[in-house]
């Protein structure tokens, strides 16, 4: 909507939450459109991004620095069964498939459990060996790009300390450092890494003030700062994985109409770092998710708006929720539903899923109820080799309405649901089940005993 119409619908209020540089433009409907008809006419990799000059590889960079003896690189050795990907402007990217560590989302966690444990449940499937331990932090970055309280030394901190951690935690199981390669689940934290990377790469200054933290934690690698070869992201390992994944499906997703919501952070930050296909729609559009759901036999269908951010935006889901909500709705949502007649909007990133999911039920206050299924590319994908929608998928957690999309998939909504609840009965009765050790999860950090010394010890 243009400002004017913000503007009068919040009774003059006129935006808050933002700072006094935030002034409304006051577009007429006939300009705000005119505004973004670029964006509908056409906006592609080739229209868009390789038109401007050829940037610099930032790997290049960490390949001198570590030459000259100030950081050490954590390499994707064939231990980790890398398959090798082409980003943007032609570059390859490798991607580890095995030995694992997993870097956990806040928001995962804590709003879409049935994302991280598809994940999870698929390399089960597969025979992943991976590691999903709890020493780990969040990244920061929701707090950074919302409130503007962090800063650039703290994330880097951050960045370096995770990643650290992943590097040493094999060795808590004597094994060597480096064994297990990061994977990163959340959009925000992959896009945040990989700008963060950049920063300490070409900056001296930066490097300078994060060692002595760093040094303090005990998170130096003989005395150097740790650096990633790669910084990955879950949907690029299901995307170099999909013809195995679709080796497992037992569900015909032909009927499905599925569009895709591509994150801001996952590839419109670090752009020349993200995965094309030339086989994913001509190489116009990035590969992730388009090319699982193509793999698996579902209708991927384009639509007006697949360049526009989900709404999250960070400053706005914190200090103008309704312009979220109403982008969200307006912008995605009603154009998935009533131009593309998809069955289900999928996405890769935490906060797109979430605002996706979670804005619809506002829309029935104002008549714009434009019901969609919304989840992650990993749900969907382990829907389709036989997950349950409950208890693996846990749909259950989700706003949206996806009893359609179960339905046309072929599955039983009423029989799932009871098989659920008789689950949920084995779980009161202190009968629960794990997808991975959680004796596991705690493997390094303070307090940490090795299992071996715990040997003939009462637990």
């Amino acid at each position: 909507m243009s400002s004017q119409d913000h503007n009068e619908q919040s009774n003059g209020a006129g935006y808050s939450g933002f700072g006094p540089e935030w002034r409304p433009v006051k577009l007429t409907s006939r300009e705000a459109q005119q505004a973004t008809a670029w964006v509908e006419a056409r906006i592609d990799r080739r229209e868009m991004l390789t038109r401007k000059d050829r940037v610099e590889d930032v790997r290049d960079r960490m390949w001198e620095l570590e030459k000259a003896g100030e950081i050490v690189v954590h390499r994707i050795g064939e231990q980790h069964e890398p398959v090798s990907g082409r980003t943007l402007y032609g570059w390859t990217k490798r991607i580890p498939t095995n030995q694992l560590w997993h870097h956990k989302s806040c928001g995962q966690c804590g709003n879409i459990p049935g994302y991280p444990s598809s994940l999870l449940w698929l390399q089960n499937k597969l025979g992943i060996r991976y590691l999903d331990e709890t020493d780990q932090t969040s990244c920061t970055a929701w707090n950074y790009h919302g409130s503007g309280i962090g800063n650039i030394v703290s994330l880097a901190a951050v960045f370096l300390r995770n990643f650290h951690q992943a590097y040493v935690s094999a060795q808590a199981e004597g094994l060597p450092a480096g064994y297990y390669y990061p994977l990163v689940h959340c959009g925000t934290s992959f896009g945040n890494y990989k700008e963060v990377r950049s920063y300490l790469l070409r900056s001296a200054e930066l490097r300078a003030k994060v060692r002595p933290i760093l040094a303090k934690l005990g998170r130096l690698v003989d005395g150097k700062l740790l650096i990633p070869e790669e910084v990955v992201h879950y949907s690029e390992w299901l995307h170099v994985m999909r013809e195995r994944i679709a080796q497992h499906r037992v569900i015909d997703c032909s009927g499905i109409r599925a569009t895709i919501h591509p994150a801001c952070h996952v590839y419109k930050m670090v752009p020349e770092d993200v995965l094309y296909d030339e086989t994913v729609m001509d190489g116009n559009r990035m590969a992730v998710s388009t090319g699982l759901m193509q793999t698996l036999g579902a209708q991927v269908v384009d639509y007006s708006t697949w360049y526009d951010c989900c709404g999250f935006g960070f400053r706005h889901i914190i200090g103008e929720r309704e312009f979220t909500r109403s982008f969200a709705i307006d912008r995605k949502l009603k154009v998935a539903v009533e131009e593309a007649h998809a069955d289900v909007m999928i996405g890769h990133d935490t906060g797109c899923i979430t605002t996706l999911d979670k804005s619809q039920w506002i829309g029935g206050a104002v008549d714009k109820v434009y019901p969609l299924a919304v989840m992650a590319d990993c749900q969907f994908a382990a829907l389709a080799c036989g997950a349950h929608p409950y208890k693996l998928a846990q749909l259950h957690w989700h706003a949206s309405p996806f009893e359609g999309l179960l339905q046309k998939l072929g599955i039983d909504v009423e029989q799932a649901k009871a098989e659920f609840e008789a689950y949920l009965g084995k779980v009161a009765a202190g009968r629960s089940e794990t997808l991975y050790d959680p004796k596991r999860a705690i493997t390094s950090g303070p307090g940490y005993v090795p299992r071996r010394a715990l040997a003939g010890t009462a637990t």
